[in-house]
């Protein structure tokens, strides 16, 4: 049990890291045409969506491939989980299908 609630717990906070990027990812995107400035606000998120997330993946690892190992199946998991639920057929606003907002079909 010693060995293995190191592993649930850096689990754990991969899936919160995957969260808390493309999350905010998706955030980002929804809110480009909207902004006067969509490439400071683009540059402004990747900057520090990267940096908070490997802050994240450096804290959990604490010297341990392992535990960084499992972080980052989680972060991927959450990523793949993502794309399957906000995919392109789900895009509400039609930027993954040429369209303009509000002339969906």
């Amino acid at each position: 049990m010693g060995k293995v609630f190191p592993l649930i717990l850096s689990l754990a906070a991969g899936i919160g890291l995957g969260f808390f990027y493309f999350g905010g990812l998706w955030l980002t995107v929804r809110r480009l045409p909207e902004v006067q400035r969509p490439t400071l606000l683009s540059l402004c998120s990747f900057i520090g969506r990267l940096g908070l997330t490997m802050v994240g993946f450096y804290f959990v690892m604490d010297g341990h491939w392992e535990r960084l190992m499992i972080c980052l199946l989680g972060f991927l998991a959450i990523r793949n989980l993502l794309v399957r639920w906000l995919g392109p057929g789900q895009d509400s606003l039609g930027l993954f299908r040429g369209e303009k907002h509000g002339n969906n079909p």
